[in-house]
């Protein structure tokens, strides 16, 4: 499992293009047939996927948790961004269609991802947080989960912001995460763009045409850099960072926290006109 450190805001804004690549961006996570998986040092927020082809996979512990089971001091949050699939938990057995969220609370032993049908198949996106405490395990579809509408055609911003773990949603220890969805002819995303000062965020971006590409922005506000990610590419950004993002056609994005406060309102706004 990859390690990412943390990086100091006065570092990065030393860095070249690599560097910043090799720090925050996380690529080749679907593999087909494995279970890949990077543990952060933001709030120990593991990111991975499982991409099951032609054999369930069983999520594994690791050597850098040491614990009996994945989830023995954790929990875990899934989206289905693609064929339908099914979770085994602990022998119960829930299926995902595409943007179908699952949350697994601490203490489950045993997690296994397979595919419907491995012609067109399923691929889990998962986040992980350290838990204090057990949730039960919950399936959400999109449509019950609480949408934000945010933006405008004008602004070339409008999404919907689907909610699904949080604080009115499924329940857990920290972790918060949703999925936002763009209106034709909408492409930036996170702008105005905002901090997290409580608490740290991941974004996985997802179906964008393989042509296409996503800038992604980050750093201090007045200290900014960016880079460019392919489809189903996932981004780490610390607190202190904005996360905003433009891209040259139509795409998604999961975005994941983790952090002291679940509150989903509380950020800190950044205005468009002192960015630099």
């Amino acid at each position: 499992m990859k390690i990412i450190h943390q990086v100091h805001p006065e570092d990065f804004s030393k860095y070249n293009t690599q560097q910043i690549r090799d720090k925050f961006l996380l690529e080749n996570l679907l593999v087909p047939d494995s279970i890949e998986c990077a543990y952060t040092h933001y709030d120990r927020m593991i990111v991975g996927a499982a991409f099951p082809v032609n054999k369930p996979l069983q999520l594994q512990t690791y050597e850098q948790l040491k614990s009996t089971h994945f989830l023995s001091r954790r929990e875990i949050g899934i989206i289905n961004i693609a064929g339908q699939g099914q979770v085994s938990v602990d022998g119960e057995n829930i299926v995902m269609d595409k943007q179908d969220c699952l949350y697994i609370g601490k203490g489950k032993e045993h997690i296994v991802f397979s595919s419907i049908n491995n012609a067109a198949p399923a691929k889990f996106i998962l986040f992980s947080c350290p838990a204090h405490t057990n949730y039960p395990t919950r399936l959400m579809k999109p449509a019950d989960a609480l949408p934000a509408a945010m933006g405008s055609l004008e602004n070339n911003n409008e999404r919907v912001i689907n909610k699904y773990i949080h604080n009115d949603g499924i329940q857990s220890c920290q972790l918060v995460l949703g999925v936002t969805n763009f209106k034709k002819g909408s492409i930036w995303n996170t702008m105005p763009p905002h901090l997290h000062d409580r608490r740290m965020e991941a974004y996985f971006y997802f179906d964008l045409a393989e042509d296409q590409r996503i800038i992604h922005f980050m750093g201090e506000p007045q200290e900014t850099r960016h880079m460019f990610l392919n489809n189903e590419q996932a981004i780490l950004s610390p607190s202190w960072s904005i996360h905003s993002g433009v891209a040259t056609g139509n795409y998604s994005f999961i975005w994941a926290m983790a952090g002291e406060n679940m509150v989903f309102t509380d950020m800190d706004p950044v205005p468009v006109k002192s960015l630099k």
